[in-house]
């Protein structure tokens, strides 16, 4: 982002489902930028799974999503809290990447939808217990963003036919997911908290 260009990336791998490779991940952070701290959460972790009927869905693959796309939100958020409170930090944000879908159900995709139902209601739990301590925690609920993970499950047929669902009748680019990130990261957005944003065109309104 340019408001952040003079500071040094650096990039961690980190297994979200895991408390201790969480706990690393937030460890590398207060080492490399010892003179800073974590002032920006966007949980964006997360995996899809293939249109299955619920009588089909492995219990591997519902363990899988609920692991990686709740689970995770909610470690990461976890040490981050942690890190945050430990320093006294306020006016800090949380952001988390849920799913339009939270709002609602799509055949074939029961535990990818109930991830993301869970990210929402976590979203506000901790919202509220957060409030005083000057933490904004708030979800965005994209719809279908052309990414590769949902180019992994689909041709361009079907996206085609997926994209005539939504009233825009286009699915989303990731610009337009992570513009409204960075409002919701910003003083802007300074009084939102326990929000869920809807940005799928339209979709499950």
């Amino acid at each position: 982002m340019y408001f952040c260009s003079h500071l040094k990336h650096k990039a961690i791998y980190v297994d979200v489902r895991n408390s201790t490779s969480v706990e690393f991940l937030i460890k590398c952070i207060e080492l490399e930028y010892s003179n800073m701290t974590i002032s920006i959460v966007v949980n964006s972790a997360g995996i899809l799974h293939e249109i299955t009927p619920v009588v089909n869905l492995a219990d591997e693959t519902f363990n899988d999503v609920i692991s990686t796309n709740l689970k995770g939100t909610f470690l990461v958020t976890k040490e981050a809290v942690k890190h945050m409170l430990a320093r006294n930090v306020t006016g800090a944000a949380i952001v988390n990447i849920a799913s339009i879908l939270g709002k609602g159900g799509f055949p074939g995709l029961s535990a990818y939808t109930a991830s993301k139902g869970g990210v929402v209601a976590f979203t506000k739990a901790v919202a509220v217990e957060l409030a005083t301590r000057g933490i904004r925690v708030n979800a965005i609920l994209p719809g279908l963003t052309n990414t590769p993970m949902i180019r992994k499950y689909g041709n361009d047929t079907i996206r085609e036919r997926l994209a005539k669902m939504i009233p825009l009748q286009r699915i989303a680019e990731p610009l337009e997911i992570s513009e409204t990130i960075v409002f919701m990261c910003s003083v802007k957005a300074s009084y939102m908290t326990g929000s869920t944003v809807d940005v799928a065109g339209g979709s499950m309104l």
